[in-house]
């Protein structure tokens, strides 16, 4: 039950050095997600942080995957790219209704990205969090903040997260803040370290550090966990996620 509720992924699914690394010469690049998300069992999209993407979109891509499948798509840089959180709003509630309800059950984490220079502001990141929605419709929303900044790793950021049920992203980057703490009723790492060197990207014996890593987040599958392998060595992110899929079904 715990490793059903742990979900392990990529970043996106259109990289070309995945042509040489993860997908078998009779895929073609329009079948990529059909068969990416065969492999793994989430993605997370960042696409969707940079445009807008219509509803006939997200629900090409509710086609296309399994039915426990489940997509992470990270939020449009207009509503936390901005010197005022409070003020994202509109940005927000544009994102949102885009046409992310397409993907029905298929829509996991929404993930708000701040810039790596934007420090800990409580009331304004207070104001922010009172922005995001508990639902879209009849969809239970599931929301993370991926910040950034030092300021960030302080007990009052903690307890404000907590409150507002907000997860925080965990990461083993060396450029990033790197949170211990679960804020939210799920959590959500991304591991940014991987190496060209090692074929599977992170060794095997740190994979199966994360792997029980992975498994006391979910305690006992009472609570959802999302890993996804995103930048450092990116050729080597699906073999690295196929690998702890494996240790965690062993």
């Amino acid at each position: 039950m715990a490793a059903e509720r742990i979900r392990v992924g990529i970043g996106g699914w259109d990289f070309e050095p995945w042509r040489e690394t993860f997908y078998p010469a009779d895929v073609s690049k329009k079948r990529q997600l059909e068969y990416a998300s065969r492999q793994l069992t989430s993605i997370e999209v960042n696409g969707t942080f940079y445009s807008t993407f219509k509803p006939t979109t997200f629900a090409s891509w509710y086609e296309q995957t399994p039915d426990d499948f489940r997509f992470s798509i990270k939020a449009n840089r207009f509503a936390t790219n901005r010197k005022v959180l409070g003020d994202a709003g509109e940005s927000i509630e544009r994102f949102l209704n885009s046409g992310l309800s397409e993907l029905g059950e298929k829509l996991g984490p929404i993930l708000w990205q701040l810039a790596a220079t934007k420090k800990f502001d409580p009331d304004d990141v207070a104001a922010f969090f009172k922005l995001l929605p508990k639902k879209l419709g009849k969809l239970k929303l599931q929301h993370v903040l991926d910040a950034r900044h030092e300021s960030f790793m302080c007990e009052e950021y903690l307890k404000l997260a907590r409150k507002h049920k907000v997860a925080t992203v965990i990461t083993d980057s060396e450029k990033f803040p790197n949170f211990s703490d679960i804020t939210g009723d799920f959590v959500y790492a991304r591991l940014m370290s991987a190496k060209s060197e090692v074929t599977t990207g992170y060794t095997k014996p740190a994979l199966k550090k994360w792997a029980t890593q992975a498994q006391e987040w979910s305690d006992g599958g009472k609570r959802d966990v999302f890993v996804y392998f995103i930048n450092g060595a990116k050729e080597r992110a699906p073999a690295a996620a196929q690998e702890l899929l494996r240790v965690l079904n062993r």
